[in-house]
């Protein structure tokens, strides 16, 4: 077989668009001399760009509503054997949340990354934390809220808060920290509420720690994954924000952490079993939080599509473990197609 044949698919509706068309720059730059890449765009309203709108739409960064000339659907009318596997960097709703995952299954075409199933459980917050809930895992105490509640009754749903302030409040199916709010009282909440459902028709609260640390970790295979490095992120703002995440020289990355071997080792046990757990594939990076007085460690969110250029902590984890970012895209495909091939 000859250089395999990629779909690079970026872009979308959700508030990561420009995130994912950064991830995808550094996909296809590494792919040169690997794989034989083809980028395809979606816009801010859910339509595709034709190939040269694409490489215009990269090269400036966004791709605007209405730019688009080509219904979604097309993805499904692709050529026979135009390609062999298809990488979806969609980051948030409608491109980590199993939509395009389903659409791409329904086409036919291999893709690398989770499948329907464990797509959609990671990308829901409530639904993720019930999950791994039930498998046992430490979690920081939460609970969820409905919009419908909340429009019914404000005060009622305020007063059903069990938590002790402070809380972080956010949407449950939107990632890269929009649209989350920590709130220290009531009225603070109320804002961070207002907030939330006006991005998202279900939020969750969650129990605010006393300066956690915060620790990462890679996952890449299918059925029998390997784990990374444990990473962690430093910061001076009040909590990793999309501000703070994206901004310029506003966060820090230790790789590898500089926490005991214990912990590493906690944390990279836990990260498998997450993904076993989930029915996650490719890729995936948990996030965890380790308690700074008595040394808990919380499993706190997981990430289906992460942040993917080349200076994002997944890449990173696993060039201090070993695998440079060409070797982790190719690998990527190969795992797609190796799922692909089983029955």
């Amino acid at each position: 077989m000859g250089r395999p044949r990629v779909l690079v698919l970026c872009g979308g509706r959700s508030e990561e668009h420009e995130v994912s068309l950064s991830s995808a720059r550094s996909v296809i730059s590494a792919s040169a001399g690997w794989l034989d890449v083809t980028p395809l765009v979606i816009d801010k309203a859910g339509r595709l760009l034709d190939g040269p709108d694409s490489l215009r739409a990269l090269e400036n960064g966004a791709a605007p509503p209405g730019s688009g000339t080509l219904e979604l659907s097309q993805l499904t009318r692709q050529p026979a054997g135009a390609f062999d596997v298809v990488f979806p960097i969609l980051h948030g709703p409608n491109g980590e949340d199993g939509a395009i995952q389903g659409l791409l299954r329904l086409a036919g075409l291999p893709f690398v990354g989770t499948d329907i199933l464990g797509s959609a459980v990671a990308m829901d917050k409530v639904m993720m934390k019930t999950v791994l809930g039930a498998h046992g895992f430490d979690q920081v105490a939460w609970q969820a809220l409905s919009r419908s509640s909340w429009a019914a009754d404000p005060e009622a749903a305020l007063d059903s808060l069990e938590l002790p302030f402070p809380v972080f409040v956010k949407p449950a199916n939107l990632g890269s920290s929009v649209g989350i709010s920590r709130a220290g009282d009531r009225e603070s909440l109320r804002s961070a509420l207002s907030l939330a459902f006006s991005l998202d028709r279900r939020v969750i609260i969650e129990q605010g720690l006393s300066t956690p640390r915060e620790l990462e970790v890679g996952v890449l295979g299918n059925d029998d994954p390997l784990v990374s490095v444990v990473g962690e992120v430093t910061f001076a703002s009040a909590f990793y924000d999309y501000e703070t995440k994206y901004g310029e020289g506003m966060a820090e990355m230790s790789i590898p952490a500089g926490i005991p071997d214990s912990v590493a080792r906690a944390c990279r046990s836990m990260s498998a079993r997450v993904f076993t757990a989930l029915d996650l594939a490719g890729l995936a990076r948990v996030d965890f939080f380790l308690e700074r007085e008595s040394g808990r460690l919380l499993l706190n969110e997981v990430n289906t599509i992460p942040g993917f250029t080349v200076t994002s902590m997944y890449p990173r984890l696993w060039e201090a473990s070993g695998v440079d970012y060409p070797a982790l895209v190719v690998r990527l495909v190969e795992l797609a197609l190796e799922r692909a091939a089983q029955p």
